[in-house]
């Protein structure tokens, strides 16, 4: 603080603090307009919200429909060279997506695996044969799971002992 000839304190302004506050709030402003933008644009696009916070709450889910999305995909990679469903994972998290180019990849994958339809309908018999498969193991599992595990564990040992 320096002080006035009448005594009255004033604030002595560093020229790096003042640039430092421009930026914030132009930082502030262009935050501002994008969120404008971004619900103006769900208001024209989307379900034709009535209100702002129905526009809100509908691009808010936007956004995180996008973010578990991309979440999705990156873990779909990662288990691509790993035991697990990548495939899977990155088509649903592709079906996510609320963009054009996710759905034409989901068409390139879907075409590059022999035995699906272009349209990714599973037919019904397909449908009957999973689920008869999914009954049968889960019996399996409930009728002789103790078993199963007893044997799999004296192999287990077997292999390491």
């Amino acid at each position: 603080m320096a002080v006035t000839p009448r005594g009255c304190h004033t604030r002595v302004v560093d020229p790096h603090e003042s640039k430092q506050h421009d930026h914030a709030l132009h930082m502030h402003e262009a935050a501002r307009q994008v969120h404008e933008a971004a619900l103006e644009a769900e208001r024209a696009t989307g379900r034709h919200e009535e209100t702002i916070e129905e526009a809100e709450r509908s691009l808010a889910l936007r956004v995180a429909r996008a973010l578990g999305g991309f979440a999705l995909v990156g873990i779909g990679i990662a288990l691509l060279p790993l035991p697990g469903p990548g495939w899977v994972a990155i088509i649903i998290g592709l079906s996510l997506l609320p963009f054009s180019w996710a759905e034409r990849t989901i068409g390139l994958i879907r075409r590059r695996i022999p035995g699906i339809p272009e349209d990714g309908a599973i037919p019904v018999h397909t449908w009957i044969i999973m689920g008869l498969i999914v009954a049968a193991t889960t019996t399996v599992s409930i009728l002789f799971g103790k078993q199963i595990g007893n044997w799999t564990a004296e192999v287990w040992s077997n292999l390491w002992s």
